[in-house]
């Protein structure tokens, strides 16, 4: 029988590559979105894959019922979950105060982080018991820095890698690895979702989505604690981020995010 991983954020960008690659390598797939595009994503994994099982799951994971359904699905198929890939995540830009709603950034938190949180916690308990699993958890390089205009975003992306580190050291003599995946901006929907099209790092150049994935899954394959993803840009940022100061690094990244900044270009 095939190994079986479970990818959250499935129906598109990095988590459908992430999918893809992981079927090309052989794994069953739980294939896991809130939105309608999540059926033709397995559909297409499964006529590319030919003898991979690719099943759909379309839950809500912002809210605690959803992620407990996902849970209930993966339980009733009465097989281990060998590989965790959280991919699952949510942005929006703007200035937090008056640009961007509560209920936008508490949507953040709750499927950025929260839904991180419980789902980590409901799989990786039998991963431990079986001495066996991996884990990845999709970051990102700004979690490196703070992010004005996007900055509740930001957060959420620190608190996954410092998350991950945390977990990663606790079940260090377990036989399960958790990997941390850090792209840089990647030519997702990510920035239409966010409304942050006007914005310099938007309309910079961007990492491929297959590209990325394929990095993150050769990390988690080899158990690294983490990898930064993509261009040679996106790891000298993650360099600059642990020597530079916050305020600093605020001020460099507002030129990258703030609404407007699009026209700003130094070509």
């Amino acid at each position: 029988m095939n190994a079986l991983a479970v990818v959250t954020g499935a129906s598109s960008g990095i988590g459908y590559e992430l999918a893809k690659v992981l079927a090309d390598n052989g794994f069953d797939l739980v294939v896991v979105a809130e939105d309608e595009r999540i059926d033709e994503a397995a559909a297409q994994l499964k006529l590319r894959s030919g003898g991979v099982r690719v099943d759909p799951v379309r839950v809500d994971l912002s809210g605690y019922d959803g992620v407990e359904a996902l849970v209930s699905h993966v339980r009733a198929m009465e097989r281990p979950v060998d590989v965790l890939a959280v991919n699952a995540g949510v942005g929006v830009g703007g200035d937090f105060v008056r640009d961007t709603s509560v209920d936008d950034n508490l949507e953040i938190v709750d499927l950025n982080v929260r839904s991180a949180v419980h789902l980590s916690h409901r799989l990786l308990s039998d991963m431990v018991d079986r001495k066996e699993g991996k884990v990845l958890f999709t970051s990102s390089v700004a979690a490196t820095a703070p992010g004005p205009f996007h900055s509740v975003y930001a957060a959420s992306k620190a608190f996954l890698a410092s998350f991950a580190q945390g977990i990663r050291e606790e079940l260090r003599d377990t036989g399960v690895t958790v990997t941390t995946l850090m792209p840089g901006p990647t030519d997702t929907e990510f920035f239409d979702r966010a409304g942050m099209q006007d914005t310099k790092v938007a309309t910079g150049d961007k990492d491929d989505p297959a590209q990325v994935a394929q990095q993150g899954f050769e990390a988690l394959m080899k158990g690294d604690d983490h990898v930064v993803a993509g261009s040679l840009k996106n790891k000298v940022q993650a360099i600059a981020g642990k020597v530079a100061p916050d305020p600093v690094k605020a001020k460099m990244m507002r030129t990258m995010t703030e609404p407007g900044s699009a026209g700003g270009s130094d070509e």
